[in-house]
Formats: structure tokens, sequence, C-alpha cells
């Protein structure tokens, strides 16, 4: 799996090279860090605890809350690291690493999204056959699948990855190892590798995107043409609301950044994109799900009074 050339190491450049900024980043961002661990933490342990909330939506929650725990350790601890380093170097196999696991957390959670937008498709649309279509058995399922698959999904470009040829600069002009700066370094043939990049990863993510899109797609039209009650209504929609938002903050900038061009873009705005995605949303979904899903607050709640 090792390549033959005589890198044995890269050096991340980080999201800026002013030294006067390091530390005041360092701070901001250890805690984002920590606010990620503990706002997902919270949830993971609720969903667990509170027997109220053991249903196919909270299953996946959990899940999902997992992803985002595990997505800002693959990135977030290097960084910090790295602002407060003079060497800012990282190994060839611990950049092929972080890039596995950032690809394999990254499309699981794409599938993890589309499977949520799927079961409140079924406990709206199909609300006598939910129990049936998403029972235990079947949500476990579909939790091991997508996790195989993103798995797989990321061994494929961490390989391929890893047998490029890098002879020239050893200079990765971002705060993480992904496959688009590691592109840039190569000196051979990397046209394989692009193709994987738009092909197999684009649908990785362009297709859970459009079924959650199809999804919600039929929830609309099914409430509106089915539903005459404006509070039936008003439930169902706010229901989907937290979701969509935890969708449209994950999908925006990663369609943006794997759509474009692998080589000639500018590296300024892939990192900033790719804190958006990496840093950012997994902080949010923990703030959307809580303050806008009455029965999370409520568990929550009730966690706390048997905890004091």
């Amino acid at each position: 799996m090792l390549n033959q050339t005589s890198v044995t190491e890269f050096l991340l450049l980080g999201v800026t090279d002013v030294q006067v900024l390091q530390p005041v980043l360092f701070v901001i961002f250890l805690a984002i860090y920590i606010v990620n661990v503990a706002g997902n933490g919270v949830i993971m342990m609720v969903v667990i605890s509170d027997s109220r909330l053991h249903s196919p939506m909270y299953f996946f929650l959990g899940n999902l809350s997992c992803l985002d725990i595990c997505y800002s350790m693959v990135t977030l601890p290097k960084m910090l690291e790295n602002f407060l380093s003079i060497h800012k170097t990282i190994s060839f196999l611990g950049c092929i690493s972080q890039l596995h696991f950032f690809h394999f957390l990254g499309s699981t959670e794409a599938m993890l999204l589309a499977v949520m937008a799927f079961d409140r498709f079924v406990a709206i649309c199909k609300p006598l056959l939910y129990t049936l279509i998403m029972n235990h058995q079947v949500c476990t399922q579909m939790a091991v699948t997508i996790w195989i698959i993103g798995f797989f999904h990321a061994l494929l470009h961490s390989v391929m990855t890893s047998r490029l040829n890098f002879c020239d600069s050893n200079h990765i002009h971002h705060f993480f190892c992904d496959v688009k700066p590691l592109l840039e370094l190569a000196c051979g043939n990397t046209d394989l590798n692009e193709w994987l990049l738009h092909s197999v990863t684009g649908t990785i993510a362009m297709g859970p995107f459009s079924l959650t899109l199809l999804s919600y797609f039929y929830i609309i039209i099914y409430l509106f043409f089915k539903t005459h009650s404006c509070s039936m209504l008003h439930k169902a929609l706010s229901t989907c609301a937290s979701h969509f938002m935890v969708v449209v903050l994950f999908y925006a900038p990663v369609v943006f950044t794997y759509n474009r061009p692998a080589l000639g873009s500018s590296m300024d705005q892939e990192w900033i994109i790719a804190i958006m995605y990496s840093v950012i949303t997994p902080v949010l979904n923990p703030l959307i799900y809580t303050l806008r899903n009455k029965e999370v607050e409520g568990a929550l709640r009730r966690v706390i009074r048997r905890r004091l």
C-alpha cells in the first residue's frame, strides 16, 4: 500500500501562516471541539439512556452524533497540535490514514442522512406500516450497511492515493490530508484518481442527496394533499425541519468542493469550505436537534433530574 517515492512525511501548512493568529485560532477551535464532543456525546447518552427515545428516528440520530464526534477527531486534534507546533509535519502513513477516516466517516454520514430522510418518509406517509418496515432488525441492517459501504469507499481512495508518486514538494496547502490537495503534489498521471474522486465520490454524495430530496418531495406532496389538519401539517413539517437543516449544512459545501476540478482550484477556498463541513456542521447538529426537538429536550431534562 505504501508508495515507492522518497516522501516519508508531509507538511500541513494549515489555515494561516500568521504566527500571532495561531494561539487565537487554537482557543477558538479547541472550544468548538469541546462543544462538539460534549453536545453530540450528550445526545448519544440521552438516546441510549431514555427508553422513550428507543425508536428508529433516534437510533439514527445516535449514529449521526457518533459520526460527528469521530469526524471531528480525524482533523481537529492534528489541527490544534499544529497551531502550537513549529514542525507541522504528518507521516505518510498518518496522512493516508487521516484521508481514509475522513472519507469513511464523511461518506457514511451522507448515506445516513438519506436513511434518516427515508425514515421520516415512512413515518409520515406510511404510518400504519412504520413499525413493520422500520423494525429494529431493518434499522440495524441499514446502519451496518452504510458503515461498511463508507469504509470500502474510503479504502478505495486511500489505496489509490498511496500508490501515487510524490517526488517534488511535500507541502500540503490544507489543514488535513485530503485527496485533492495530495493530487496537487503528485508527479505522475492522476487521471484515474480524479475520475474516482468525481465519479465514485460524486455518486456517494449525490446519490443519497437525491434520495433525500425525493423523500422530502413525497412528504410535502403527501402532507398538502392528504392532510387536512393544519396542526398535523405543522407538526410533521417541524419534525422534518431539523433534519433538513442538517442536510443543507452538510451537502452544500460538500457538493461545492467535490464537483469542482481537482487541480487548479483555490486552496484558500478549499480549506474554508472544509472547515464548514468538517468542523462547523458537526458542532451545529446537536444544537439544531435539541433546540427544535421537544422530545430530546424532555429526555435531557429527565436525565439531568436523575443525575441530581
